[in-house]
């Protein structure tokens, strides 16, 4: 019979309650020193450790804990710091390279030392963001820091064996930037392998039995060069530290060349994530050949109750074939919130559909005991009993929805004329000048807007006060913009909570937790919502704000909306229907906002899809049909306005080479897009494909408090204007401004007025 054992390979680090952000903001303000920060961070892991513990888990992760994120951590370990960010520590050093530096003091000017923020991407198809290090052809690596070390025996000294996780060698070199056009940064392996083989000695030398090296790159499409990188790098590896076992480790997606290749590497494990190929399943026999095997069967990355049942009638036989077999989530269960009980407000019938991170460790318990031929019976019993009552309830299915759906067609996804023809009537409505200037959509929610918020939350501020708060802080807000000079406005989103949690909380069909709070970078978190059945629009949701605003100015007012594929990507969207059919039913939604905005006199209305390259799958094979239906179901929510209307979209952090073609076919009329950290690079994409319609290329970098100057803007200004046209160009932040506060916002759009109009100077007239 096999030996089972029950592994994590990440725990959420956050806290229960968000311990974690508190702690970095505090001493991000100076309010607490770095032995407080510090020891805030060691009580958090030793609370996951022991709660893990409790859960059954026998195999304990460490080091997957970060202040901010595990490539940077990694970045940190392996001595890849760029000279500008050292600082007067090596935690001073980390967060320069996390945040940046300069920030701003209360009259707005930079400190000494201003750098910014190493550039930032998304962790795969995820929405967790991570720092991308810049390496050049001279890069050199040593041993700068041995987090994984220093936690592994910080667990050790509780009583805890635990199996240290590190970002793979090839993973970090491929997510890495190269700081040079055309350098590849695998060929910077033969130097980070010493260092990596210092790091796992020491571990070795320290006790440790096993290591989880993750290298998700394996769920990427099969590619001769990572595949020699890492037969270079496990073959370095497996001589170099002998005695210590390798646990190769991947998620997100696989195929079969990849699991070939990781079988045959001289490691004494593989995990394979089975949520998304299932089918390897049976293939697991065949391979192993004496590894240990890691069944990746619980899904890290959404919160549905599996089918234990199911589980272990279709795991039962291959795991008899097997000698040393472990059960485990997915990934990292990073992607999930912590623990459902403290759910105490959440519908019964929808709370017992679900699994947090703490429920998913009790899954894999019982599934290993019902495996070892342990009488689980009655907890068997719970689960499918819970199961086949989400099947069957009233809640899910709205007739009224798959009729609207029924009745779909082509031309409802189709602008009524081409965008040559639209802007031209656009730009003589909206009468701006060249380089128009606007921001993304949101402003700082400052202490007073969420102390407001929690007051009429809790009942202690009336409705009519709250909205007398809100409008005050609405009418401050466009009046300042004015002052300055900003061409396109906003009203600045003082009422909503969340960017995908406001619209949510008006549409049928979601549901939404107290705690469910989940990382996106560094103390960003979020709380997405649960869609469980589906979605429609009971009434009009951002009609009546943007209707207040636009009557406070003669100023074009921003109609602000999120878009049907980031308000499908930033939730965790219900497993029982495609999730291009779910999200038809949310862009439909979206469109009767639109429609409504537009005939009550908005004359911009901006749809963000700041997810869309997020959707995207791993497997090339896979893009067009993504591709398909997300464009289609962002012009079905756009496409049914008139041509003076224009239709402004946003896109996050993104790779836009693999989406372009998709983004050009979404045919919004001015897109904004995150380019500042990239110094313009990210623009590239859009320039090569000869992107026609207007865009917005970010001038400043909001994830972090610095505040650039004037001249860098302008820089970057004329950087887009070397090859787009003039009147192509908006002037914008990178993104919206809700968690800065108004010492770093104010000077900054200042500052960008400013740029855009010495650009302006230049074209006097449209040309």
């Amino acid at each position: 019979m096999s030996t089972l054992h029950v592994a994590n390979l990440g725990y959420p680090r956050i806290g229960l309650r968000r311990e974690l952000k508190f702690a970095l903001e505090s001493y991000w303000s100076g309010k607490t020193d770095q032995a407080s920060l510090l020891e805030a961070a060691r009580t958090l892991r030793a609370q996951n450790w022991l709660r893990q513990k409790e859960l059954g888990v026998d195999i304990l992760p460490s080091n997957e804990f970060s202040l901010y994120d595990h490539l940077l951590d990694t970045a940190f370990m392996v001595g890849a710091i760029p000279e500008a960010y050292k600082g007067a520590s090596d935690l001073d050093t980390y967060f320069r390279m996390a945040r940046g530096a300069g920030e701003v003091s209360a009259c707005g000017h930079n400190h000494n030392g201003s750098v910014p923020a190493l550039e930032m991407t998304k962790w795969f198809n995820t929405n967790y963001h991570v720092l991308v290090s810049e390496l050049k052809p001279s890069q050199t690596f040593e041993l700068a820091y041995n987090k994984p070390l220093s936690d592994y025996n910080e667990a050790k000294a509780l009583g805890h064996q635990t199996r240290p996780v590190l970002v793979g060698p090839v993973t970090f070199l491929k997510q890495a930037k190269a700081a040079i056009g055309g350098f590849n940064t695998l060929s910077l392996l033969p130097r980070l392998l010493p260092v990596y083989a210092e790091v796992l000695r020491s571990l070795r030398d320290a006790g440790a039995e096993w290591v989880q090296i993750d290298e998700p790159v394996l769920a990427n499409a099969p590619n001769g060069q990572v595949a020699l990188a890492l037969t270079e790098a496990y073959a370095h590896l497996a001589r170099e530290v002998p005695g210590l076992k390798l646990m190769l480790t991947s998620y997100f997606d696989a195929y079969d060349a990849n699991i070939d290749l990781a079988f045959s590497l001289p490691v004494a494990g593989v995990h394979v994530d089975l949520t998304v190929r299932p089918a390897l399943l049976e293939r697991l026999p065949e391979l192993a050949d004496g590894k240990t095997v890691s069944l990746g069967v619980i899904d890290g990355r959404n919160i549905w109750k599996a089918d234990l049942n199911a589980l272990v009638a279709r795991l039962a036989p291959v795991i008899s074939q097997l000698n040393d077999v472990i059960l485990a989530p997915s990934c990292s269960l990073l992607h999930v919130p912590i623990d459902l009980e403290q759910e105490d407000k959440l519908d019964a019938d929808l709370k017992s559909w679900l699994a947090f991170a703490a429920q998913k460790l009790h899954e894999l318990s019982v599934l290993k005991a019902a495996l070892s031929g342990l009488d689980v019976s009655a907890e068997l019993a719970v689960n499918a009993q819970a199961l086949a009552a989400r099947k069957v309830s009233t809640r899910i299915h709205n007739a009224g929805v798959a009729d609207r759906i029924a009745r779909l067609t082509l031309p409802m996804s189709e602008r009524q004329s081409p965008f040559a023809e639209r802007i031209l009537k656009q730009r003589k409505r909206l009468n701006l000048p060249l380089y128009p200037t606007t921001t993304i959509g949101s402003f700082p929610q400052t202490a007073e807007v969420r102390s407001a918020r929690l007051q009429h939350s809790k009942g202690q501020l009336s409705d009519a006060d709250y909205d007398a708060f809100l409008k005050a802080e609405t009418a401050k807000a466009i009046a300042w913009q004015e002052e300055i000079g900003l061409d396109a406005l906003v009203h600045g989103e003082f009422e909503r909570n969340d960017m995908v949690q406001y619209f949510a909380e008006q549409l049928d069909g979601y549901a939404f937790t107290q705690s469910g709070w989940v990382q996106s970078y560094g103390s960003r978190y979020v709380r997405p919502p649960v869609i469980f059945g589906d979605v429609s629009r009971p009434k009009p949701m951002t009609v009546d704000w943007a209707v207040y605003a636009q009557s406070l100015t003669t100023r074009v007012m921003k109609g602000m909306l999120t878009g049907p594929v980031t308000m499908l990507q930033w939730a965790f969207v219900r497993d029982d229907l495609p999730r291009s059919a779910v999200c038809r039913q949310i862009a439909l939604a979206i469109r009767d906002e639109v429609l409504d905005l537009e005939a009550a006199g908005i004359r911009i209305i901006q749809i963000d899809e700041a997810a869309f390259r997020e959707g995207l799958p791993i497997d090339p094979a896979k893009w067009d049909a993504y591709l398909d239906w997300a464009v289609e179901c962002f012009k079905l929510s756009s496409a049914g306005v008139a041509d003076e209307t224009q239709i402004h979209s946003h896109m996050c952090y993104s790779d836009f080479n693999d989406i372009i073609r998709a983004i050009a076919a979404m045919d919004a009329d001015v897109i904004s897009i995150e380019t500042s950290r990239s110094n313009m690079e990210l623009l590239e994409a859009f320039i090569d494909f000869k992107y026609p319609n207007e865009i917005g290329p970010g001038v400043y970098d909001i994830h972090s408090p610095r505040v650039p100057e004037k001249a860098e803007m302008e820089r970057l200004l004329e950087k887009a204007g070397q090859r787009l046209k003039a009147e192509q160009i908006w002037v914008n932040p990178d993104c919206g401004l809700k968690t800065r506060g108004w010492a770093e916002t104010r000077p900054a759009l200042e500052r960008m007025v400013a740029a855009a109009k010495a650009l302006r100077a230049t074209h006097p007239v449209w040309v």
